[in-house]
């Protein structure tokens, strides 16, 4: 896609939807890193099934260590990995309790250091908490923006370094959204559905499926 493919097709995104915000459900910072965390592997309706029961149980990291490893696996037992998850989930709330007073910390290079945080889970807090202009590649934008010619590459930090190259400025902070939120609905794994999409004609892919482009 060109640079004026690329900007065009955000403009229409944003127009269709000016403020998006991420799927999961979450009202605290804490709550948002832990669903983030939970949602490895697993859809953000799976997630918040869970985290409807565990929040109100533990909805800070002082409750979530009371709860311990044994007691959070209760609750997300039908997400899975949910054994690996629950660890993860009580070290990183005893570590947020001794290294950041019971904050979520606001570097990508302390988010990385609490168990089960990576680099697109850093990236999804960092973005939807303080809406800074970076990139959670997730299989959906992998796929769109190799699909679409967007931001060809061949893993995801590499999707993600040439997102950051060709979005344009303006739409930066809210193309991870758009783009998810694509690839969920619209440009799915299989059979993508382009008489639905709002892209259609800027899109470089040679799979379009569903009708004859004008």
């Amino acid at each position: 896609m060109t640079k004026t493919q690329i900007g065009e097709a955000f403009a229409r995104w944003q127009a269709a939807n000016l403020h998006p915000v991420t799927e999961l459900e979450y009202e605290t910072p804490f709550q948002l890193l832990v669903a983030v965390v939970l949602s490895a592997q697993a859809t953000d309706k799976g997630v918040n099934l869970a985290t409807r029961k565990l929040f109100p149980a533990a909805p800070t990291p002082e409750a979530m260590v009371t709860l311990g490893e044994a007691g959070i696996a209760g609750y997300i037992k039908t997400i899975g990995l949910y054994r690996n998850k629950a660890k993860n989930v009580a070290q990183l709330s005893w570590q947020l309790l001794e290294r950041h007073a019971g904050e979520v910390p606001r570097s990508r290079e302390a988010l990385e250091a609490l168990p089960g945080v990576g680099r697109k889970t850093a990236n999804v807090v960092l973005n939807a908490l303080w809406r800074e202009p970076v990139m959670a590649v997730d299989t959906h934008i992998f796929r769109v923006s190799n699909r679409m010619g967007l931001a060809p590459g061949k893993d995801v930090r590499a999707v993600e370094d040439a997102l950051i190259r060709r979005v344009p400025s303006e739409y930066l902070v809210d193309a991870h959204h758009w783009l998810i939120l694509h690839g969920r609905y619209t440009c799915i794994a299989r059979k993508p559905k382009c008489s639905e999409c709002l892209v259609r004609d800027l899109c470089q892919s040679l799979e379009k499926t569903d009708i004859p482009l004008p």
